[in-house]
């Protein structure tokens, strides 16, 4: 198992994942903002040894709001920072939440994996070893329609952890929003690696991911029942040297109450989803510099599976293509034994409930968007999970076994 392939992964998606999860239950006019921080360190064969903190700032400014950053170092030289802020409003009784994602990180002698080395037939000896410098920025701007649960609440209605269903289309349940991401992205490898196999892609990219999202969940922490929609649509323009594009993808998910189990079990839950994207420019051409490329996005933002939602026995961005399917099932339990209360650390906490859970993924990139041609030959991933609450945020801790590699995670927030 490389190491440094979880801790690249855990690094930032702790703080990406953030979200409403983390925020209070209530909206009290007077408040005091509350601060956590969590020091940390590790050491493994990519890294060397590594330490780094995580601080945590509810009510940061304004009741709702929240600002995370997470900070690691290494004495191989490699670094990754992340800061998040999220929930901010222009006025209380707006339909607005407003935040940002800076991501910075340098890592050296790390396993890329570019090119045909990404593709569905490649294979896990398809790596190189570089040193990479990766930058993430993304403002996000999201409208909570008015119609739903959103209809009378205005923001409120988007940040409630507990909701009660009410029908079964966005027109009477749930939370509908429209969001707005503009982003800059960039991926550089600093030594020669990379060229020295012929690989050349823009450094950078930017442009505006809109997103509309039905989160119709009884619960956003511990979903039992309901379903969630999300569809999105990503434009860069390009610039001088490199070309635009765009693609678009579909996340949806749904959950069952399967109920107790006599004494022994308090809650079981199946959960499904299936997600799908396509770049419908990938064919097409456009002259930069009196050459003609491809309108496709670079490989880092491109359309992926592996990592943190999908195929997680794989790292992020291990399969990069035109389009992508993939499905993740997951039995999530909640065991009526939950001694967490009384071990030494977690009673420093509020711990209500702890989850176990296995989960299966399948799913594959192709090079065209065929439903036949997605549905063979798909990679698989299978695993099993413990996740727990803590003060409001989830923390899941999980393994995923596969057809090429394992990985061990430890992030925060349910993969969907």
């Amino acid at each position: 198992m490389n190491a440094y392939k979880n801790i690249k992964a855990v690094a930032f998606a702790a703080a990406l994942l953030h979200s409403a999860s983390a925020q209070s239950d209530d909206h009290p006019k007077d408040y005091t903002p509350d601060f956590a921080a969590v020091p940390f360190a590790f050491s493994s064969d990519s890294l060397g040894f590594a330490v780094g903190a995580a601080g945590l700032i509810k009510s940061a400014g304004q009741p709702q709001a929240s600002l995370l950053g997470v900070g690691v170092i290494t004495d191989k030289n490699s670094w990754i920072t992340f800061l998040s802020a999220n929930n901010y409003v222009l006025a209380q009784d707006s339909r607005w939440l407003f935040g940002a994602d800076l991501y910075a990180a340098d890592f050296n002698q790390a396993d890329y994996y570019v090119g045909d080395g990404t593709l569905n037939d490649s294979s896990q000896d398809d790596a190189i070893i570089a040193d990479g410098q990766e930058t993430q920025y993304r403002l996000t701007a999201r409208y909570i329609l008015p119609f739903g649960a959103g209809e009378s609440e205005g923001f409120m209605a988007a940040i409630k952890p507990v909701r009660t269903l009410t029908g079964s289309s966005p027109w009477t349940s749930g939370i509908s929003s429209l969001e707005f991401r503009p982003f800059y992205q960039s991926r550089e490898f600093t030594d020669s690696t990379a060229s020295d196999i012929g690989f050349e892609e823009p450094t950078s990219v930017w442009g505006l991911e809109t997103r509309f999202d039905w989160d119709n969940r009884n619960n956003t922490r511990n979903p039992t029942d309901g379903s969630r929609s999300q569809f999105s649509v990503t434009y860069s323009p390009g610039d001088s040297d490199s070309p635009e594009w765009w693609k678009w993808e579909l996340s949806q998910s749904w959950f069952w109450d399967l109920g107790a189990f006599k004494d022994l079990i308090d809650q079981q839950v199946f959960a499904f989803n299936v997600y799908t994207g396509d770049t419908p420019s990938w064919n097409n051409t456009q002259n930069i510099n009196g050459k003609d490329e491809f309108n496709r996005p670079p490989e880092y933002a491109g359309t992926r599976l592996g990592g943190l939602y999908r195929l997680r026995s794989f790292q992020g961005g291990r399969y990069v293509d035109r389009s992508a399917l993939s499905y993740s099932m997951e039995y999530r339990v909640l065991p009526d034994w939950q001694p967490l209360g009384e071990w030494p650390v977690f009673d420093w906490y509020d711990v209500p409930w702890w989850q176990w859970v296995a989960f299966a993924d399948i799913g594959r990139v192709a090079d065209e968007y065929n439903l036949v041609e997605l549905h063979k030959d798909m990679k698989w991933s299978a695993g099993g999970a413990i996740r727990f609450q803590v003060e409001g945020v989830v923390v899941r801790t999980e393994i995923a076994w596969g057809s090429e590699d394992n990985m061990f995670r430890v992030m925060i927030n349910q993969p969907f």
